[in-house]
């Protein structure tokens, strides 16, 4: 019963993120976040301001909440998500938990700098399946220097078990406008037309 009172505390959870999510997918350019803290980019997704992430559909993960320091993704297992064994894919932990502990470094970047992932190490420690309905990544903080920052996450399910758990080393960087640069119509059209 516990579980199932968890479950239905996540789902409400996550529908009322998702209500003010955005509504189309996509990423944020460099004007929309030019000025903007790590906290205040997430502040403008979770209003709807800024697009949702796309890899969150495409994987069904979605942010929960993300303050200083600490980030929780919620995932729901799929049998779109398995491997030939009929378990969840390694890879989509890792996504999940990657989402999460690189959300808590970002959230606390000062305006101007950005980061990315230099290494993820993961240990699945439990099996995935649809029977298992959300899960959870909750990510922290260990260190943000200058130009490094460390970070270490778990996937938990409602009923408290622990199916993962992973660090990060992040590299941190000044971000320039050309950093993000969408490509030219052109470019599209002619990638596009040869692919």
């Amino acid at each position: 019963m516990k579980m199932q009172g968890a479950t239905m505390q996540w789902q409400a959870e996550e529908n009322a993120v998702r209500a003010r999510l955005a509504k189309t997918a996509g990423y944020a350019r460099a004007d929309q976040i030019a000025g903007r803290t790590g906290l205040e980019v997430f502040a403008a997704i979770f209003s709807g301001e800024l697009p949702r992430p796309p890899i969150g559909d495409t994987l069904d993960i979605v942010p929960i909440r993300i303050e200083y320091g600490a980030a929780v993704f919620q995932g729901t297992p799929s049998q779109r998500h398995y491997n030939p064994l009929g378990t969840v894919h390694g890879g989509w932990f890792a996504t999940l938990l990657d989402s999460a502990v690189g959300c808590a470094v970002h959230s606390t970047l000062p305006a101007g700098k950005g980061y990315t992932t230099l290494e993820l190490k993961l240990n699945i420690v439990r099996a995935l399946t649809v029977a298992v309905p959300l899960v959870r990544a909750e990510g922290k903080v260990l260190h943000v220097g200058r130009q490094v920052a460390t970070a270490e996450g778990r996937i938990v399910g409602p009923d408290g078990k622990l199916y993962a758990h992973a660090t990060t080393t992040c590299l941190v960087f000044e971000r320039t406008p050309q950093a993000h640069s969408e490509p030219k119509v052109s470019e599209l059209s002619t990638s596009q037309e040869t692919a």
